[in-house]
């Protein structure tokens, strides 16, 4: 018996000790670096096939290095660059290797323009002369070397140049460039945030010509937004920037003959051609291929033009009656056969045609997506990729024979896998990581997926987490509205099922995306661990609209956006209330961006389920928001006058009852403070009371010293003092 109470006593003793040495999570640590990750920067296969670069930065010298390190061994094999040896220059940003590894585009100076865009002060540096080379004296934008290296082209002021290595000079293709007027070979600010690119020119196989898309943003509205800064008076930034339904920029398709000094405009008459969403030359040097969409973008062209006549051909076009996306999977095989990926079948899978537009063959087929595409190994015939086949929340890493057949799973932890693969795809790099487990780097054989070495585990972080107070996410599905909508769950560690606790509900919910995904997060997810410290379940849904589960889930929103993603929120809520262990009383919803618009809708429509509410960045009329992102899935306002306005927040401010926290930076070239503006006055007239921040001259991420501190904590006593 006294055997006994000791052995009780012990263990109490053991477990108060567990708990005193774990801490919960601050505020302050997640935004200070203390759960600092570790990554493979800037990673570079090298032609031979052996060997790959990393750029490497001593964080007390600041030094960088770009080391190259043997697949087989991990050792390292040589250093190209060494910042500190560089004669006339002192430091870089990033780099950009030749093609014949021989010289380096380094950057310095880089200032952020738009979400993907910059200018910066761009150096050659010749690896064998040890030569440095500034391409111009000006901040550039978008330098690319030629494939010969032997010149650079770059975006100057909306026009384009070309710079030859070995003489010195400097050649003006185009002059017709403006500000807000006319851009060469640059993307506007719509293509850049909803076509993902920004260099819209390229180099052909042998370096003879250029072609490039031309803006012309004469007849689109501008936006301006005042920048309130450190001086008497507030500046201006005026930006073109197209609403939904209004004037886009007209583009053109050009091709710049080095030899002859002359450009030819491409005749895309015949063909949808509203935007050009893409352009890249074939291995044949004479052979042009672009994209081309409608302004409704449900199809999209695939047409080659030929570089000496400008002839343009319609190679294929692929429809929906929703919305095509644009990808940039196209691949080019032996005689400009190429690889192309599609959901015609109701999933998103790899196609092979010839090169007139014929299907050879569907490589992959079944219920799941293909997530990214890697490549396609001539030598052995095989195409790799990233796909769902282990479960939508999930990512694996497979090979097929280009006939379809021979698949091999290459990845063998079920979570989040994802492959950058060696130029000859001997090896590749695999980066693993799941719910619990930090992102884990591997080499292996892209043969057989064969574990070769580790290279770098995140162990330190995550024994770093032991002595925190952690809870598990759990995976679930939910059924909703007929649909079993996939989620996850975060109790608070010393959870008791006999008790009810308030849940607070984080979503996104925005045209194909996923926020619940068994991978590791690393922003949210420590901020969540420490809400959950405090007594709150967190709780996340992907309602319908939302991605990797196939064409007709992603797409039944089309022409509603706000309107199943709600019903499906405010159902959730309801669903997670009726559990013994939920206060049904006490549940929030937050988000940002397009969650912001949804959390929003959440606390108007749902006010009898939600009690509190958070949006940070909301579109609150798609009216407001821009013409490329909208109309692809709500057609234009003028054709879809209800889809706008029946689903938009700003029509149920009348229904709030709960406490709302409405956020905003002033200086938002994606989501405007227009927004926020327009909701605060509804609210203010229908005489609701609410919550409002505005954090000055920041943009649509908020951050940037304190800021991100002082939001984040802002958030967490709201949440503390209203649910």
């Amino acid at each position: 018996m006294i055997i006994k109470k000791v052995l009780v006593l012990f263990l109490l003793i053991a477990t108060a000790v567990t708990k005193a040495q774990q801490k919960n999570i601050s505020v302050e640590e997640i935004y200070n670096g203390t759960f600092r990750m570790q990554y493979l920067d800037r990673l570079h296969p090298m032609q031979n096939g052996k060997e790959y670069a990393v750029l490497n930065t001593n964080r007390e010298s600041g030094v960088k290095t770009l080391d190259v390190y043997s697949y087989e061994t991990g050792e390292k094999v040589s250093t190209l660059i060494n910042s500190s040896e560089i004669v006339g220059l002192d430091y870089f940003i990033g780099y950009t290797l030749s093609k014949d590894e021989r010289k380096v585009l380094l950057s310095t100076n880089l200032r952020s323009i738009y979400r993907r865009s910059s200018l910066g002060v761009y150096y050659v540096y010749d690896l064998d002369t040890k030569k440095l080379t500034q391409v111009s004296e000006k901040s550039i934008q978008e330098p690319t070397f030629s494939p010969d290296a032997s010149k650079v082209a770059y975006g100057l002021d909306n026009n384009l140049y070309i710079k030859d290595l070995a003489s010195g000079a400097t050649t003006q293709l185009t002059s017709d460039g403006e500000t807000n007027k006319i851009i060469n070979g640059i993307t506007d600010w719509v293509y850049e945030e909803e076509f993902s690119f920004v260099r819209a020119f390229d180099w052909n196989a042998d370096g003879t010509k250029i072609a490039f898309i031309r803006f012309d943003e004469t007849n689109v509205p501008e936006f301006s937004m005042d920048v309130f800064g450190s001086e008497l008076y507030p500046s201006k930034d005026t930006f073109k920037y197209p609403k939904a339904g209004e004037n886009n920029a007209s583009v053109g398709l050009h091709i710049y003959d080095l030899a002859t000094a002359e450009t030819k405009a491409v005749d895309l008459s015949g063909f949808q051609n509203y935007y050009i969403p893409r352009l890249e030359w074939t291995p044949d040097a004479n052979v042009l291929a672009v994209q081309t969409t409608s302004r409704k973008q449900n199809d999209i062209n695939l047409i080659f033009v030929d570089g000496a006549s400008g002839k343009a051909k319609l190679i294929l076009s692929d429809k929906d009656d929703a919305y095509v996306d644009v990808t940039d999977n196209l691949t080019f095989l032996d005689n400009n056969e190429f690889l192309w990926t599609s959901e015609k079948d109701g999933w998103n899978h790899i196609y092979h045609y010839d090169k007139t537009g014929k299907l050879k063959n569907q490589v992959t087929k079944g219920n799941w997506e293909v997530t990214s595409y890697y490549g396609y190994d001539a030598k052995n015939k095989r195409v790799y990729y990233q796909s769902t086949e282990n479960g939508s929340i999930n990512r694996g890493v497979y090979s097929v024979k280009i006939d379809g057949k021979s698949k091999k799973e290459l990845s063998v932890n079920e979570g989040t896998n994802s492959a950058d693969f060696s130029t000859d795809f001997t090896y590749y790099i695999n980066s693993f990581s799941d719910a619990s487990t930090p992102y884990v780097f591997t080499l292996h054989s892209a043969k057989d997926g064969k574990l070769i070495r580790k290279i770098k585990d995140n162990q330190e972080l995550k024994d770093q987490f032991s002595n925190y107070v952690i809870s598990e996410k759990e995976f679930f599905t939910l059924p909703v509205n007929g649909e079993e909508l996939n989620a996850y769950m975060i109790k608070p560690k010393n959870f008791d099922a006999s008790k009810k606790y308030p849940v607070f509900m984080t979503q996104y919910s925005g045209p194909g995306s996923q926020s619940v995904a068994n991978s590791w997060d690393g922003g949210n997810g420590y901020w969540f661990q420490m809400l959950a410290q405090e007594g709150y379940i967190i709780v996340c849904v992907d309602p319908r609209g939302t991605g990797l589960k196939g064409r007709d889930f992603k797409k039944m929103t089309q022409k509603e956006l706000g309107k199943y993603e709600v019903e499906d929120q405010i159902a959730a809520a309801q669903a997670l209330g009726a559990r013994d262990y939920v206060d049904a009383d006490r549940i929030g919803i937050w988000g940002w961006s397009y969650g912001g618009f949804m959390a929003s809708n959440c606390i108007f429509q749902g006010a009898d389920t939600f009690k509190m509410a958070i949006a940070v960045a909301p579109v609150t009329s798609w009216r407001f928001y821009d013409s490329i992102y909208t109309e692809r899935y709500m057609t234009t306002p003028q054709e879809n006058a209800s889809g706008y306005d029946m689903n938009s927040p700003l029509s149920h401010v009348d229904k709030l009852k709960g406490k709302f926290l409405l956020v905003h930076g002033s200086a938002d070239d994606n989501v405007h403070v227009q927004n926020t503006m327009r909701l605060v006055e509804a609210l203010v007239q229908a005489n609701k009371q609410f919550d409002w921040a505005i954090y000055p001259d920041k943009n649509h991420g908020i951050y940037g010293g304190n800021t991100r501190l002082h939001l984040y904590t802002k958030m967490t006593n709201f949440i503390k003092e209203n649910l």
